[in-house]
């Protein structure tokens, strides 16, 4: 079992930044990927980004992509989103995941519980 908890949501103006952090604990999992993912309100979870653990590799969104920057911690089990050049439509709870990896949700089989991240025109 994995447990990941997130942290690092909040409200904050268009052009500002914020850093997300999800804090891993439970088994070893070397061989998974993590991923970042976000759903705005009256709409589907989405993929924003992922990393594999062992080697550190990275896949992003077009939509975010330049603007967003995903890393991690082996040390620390924690994975991070950093998030400059943020945008009104980035508003969205933000969910972090573990799993085998991809870019849709049913390939991950752990969740975060969410944190919000609200962007002010």
């Amino acid at each position: 079992q994995v447990h990941l908890v997130e942290s690092g949501g909040g409200l904050v103006q268009a052009g500002g930044s914020l850093r997300l952090s999800c804090a891993a604990s439970g088994r070893t999992f070397s061989s998974y990927a993590m991923g970042w993912f976000r759903q705005a309100p009256g709409k589907e979870r989405e993929f924003v980004a992922n990393i594999i653990w062992s080697d550190g590799s990275s896949y992003y969104a077009d939509s975010v992509k330049g603007r967003f920057t995903i890393s991690r911690d082996n040390a620390e089990k924690t994975m991070y989103l950093r998030m400059n050049s943020l945008k009104p439509e980035d508003t969205a709870v933000y969910y972090c995941a573990a799993g085998p990896g991809g870019i849709r949700t049913n390939q991950y089989n752990y969740w975060g519980q969410g944190t919000q991240v609200t962007v002010s025109s």
